[in-house]
């Protein structure tokens, strides 16, 4: 079977540059490995890749395909699958790159150099708090299962360390992979130790190695004034324990705030509907009302009509992200009674005998009538 031109495989032009060819290998390479690709022939297509950038990464290598192509490496005793003998050719600077360290960290288990310290998980739980609790801010104690260092190997996990005899202390090995190109040597995390480096005479029996235990804690957690549901509040290092030494992660805290009876919040503004008889409403009246900061005096004035709003400035709730306090809006609603007395009842129909039909919506309306 016919090989594809090289620079085809790469996607790269005939000019492309040393940084081109490497970066068009390496996005390859993430595609078509067969530790992570799922994709069908992912191993002959990683394989061909391979193939052609260890020819023209190499500038002596390069010129001798651009002169002669495939034919540069199908002399005899040149060997290797395709002719040329791939042998020796290290390719951990490109996998170093793209899986971290010579594969360190990268999940196949493939690893490079000591293992890294690495934060703990963070971890989320939530608050319930009271609609006040949540305005004016508070201070409530939570329980936490927190994960910290060991206190009998101070975090080491064993107890006589010395160095790893398997790795030299280097926290990794290098193995030889063969393909159908030749060997190749990769960078991996020394199964050994870890990549830590170092091994133990002895596992630490009070946190079996892993160098933290689980102790529960009680933490005062203060609550800003103007929280709502759904706002988290972090508590640094109150997560998950981390690895290899690393800090804990943070913990979060997502608040969830009860319902008022009788306010309701919108953002940094407090909402009250206030309900009025009907004579208060025509005549207008004078109205001590509840805010979350007292009582105040409200003046209704003569008309008043359900749906009209009234703004009271600075009685909303303090912004939990900025300086200055909402506003609160009265929204006034005018109720009619189900219900009325005898006395109340002829009030109405001698009231209902006067001119009450004022205004352009009883005038719109008289138009159509026929």
């Amino acid at each position: 079977m016919d090989k594809r031109d090289y620079y085809e495989v790469l996607g790269v032009s005939k000019t492309a540059t040393q940084d081109e060819i490497k970066s068009a290998f390496r996005k390859l390479a993430k595609k078509y490995h067969p530790d992570v690709s799922k994709e069908e022939n992912a191993a002959e297509k990683f394989k061909e890749a391979q193939e052609a950038y260890a020819v023209l990464s190499d500038e002596q290598k390069r010129k001798q395909y651009d002169q002669f192509g495939h034919a540069a490496f199908d002399q005899a005793g040149m060997g290797g699958a395709g002719g040329y003998d791939f042998s020796g050719f290290d390719f951990s600077d490109i996998f170093g790159d793209l899986f971290g360290g010579g594969f360190g960290g990268f999940s196949s288990g493939f690893g490079g150099g000591k293992s890294r310290a690495r934060k703990g998980r963070d971890t989320i739980m939530r608050m319930n708090l009271t609609f006040e609790e949540a305005v004016f801010g508070c201070t409530k104690s939570v329980t936490l299962d927190m994960m910290e260092n060991c206190d009998s190997c101070n975090g080491k996990g064993g107890h006589g360390e010395t160095t790893c005899p398997t790795c030299h202390g280097s926290g990794q090995v290098t193995q030889e992979q063969r393909t159908m190109f030749g060997t190749f040597a990769t960078r991996t995390t020394c199964p050994n130790c870890n990549g830590k480096g170092k091994v133990y005479k002895e596992t630490c029996s009070s946190c079996r190695g892993t160098g933290k235990v689980k102790r529960t804690v009680t933490k005062d957690v203060k609550v800003p004034a103007g929280v709502n549901t759904g706002n988290q509040l972090r508590i640094a290092g109150a997560g998950d324990g981390g690895s290899n030494g690393g800090p804990n992660g943070d913990l979060y805290i997502e608040f969830t705030v009860k319902r008022h009876p009788i306010f309701e919040r919108d953002g940094d503004d407090i909402i009250l509907e206030l309900p009025l008889t009907i004579t208060e409403a025509v005549l207008g009246c004078k109205k001590e009302i509840p805010t979350i900061y007292g009582n105040v005096k409200l003046t209704i004035a003569p008309g008043a009509q359900s749906g009209d709003k009234q703004r009271l400035r600075g009685k909303g709730v303090e912004s939990v992200n900025s300086y200055g306090k909402g506003d609160m809006f009265v929204i006034l609603n005018v109720v009619v009674p189900k219900k009325l007395s005898r006395d109340q009842k002829k009030l109405f129909e001698e009231l209902d005998k006067t001119d009450l039909e004022e205004g352009s919506a009883f005038t719109e309306i008289r138009k159509y009538l026929k």
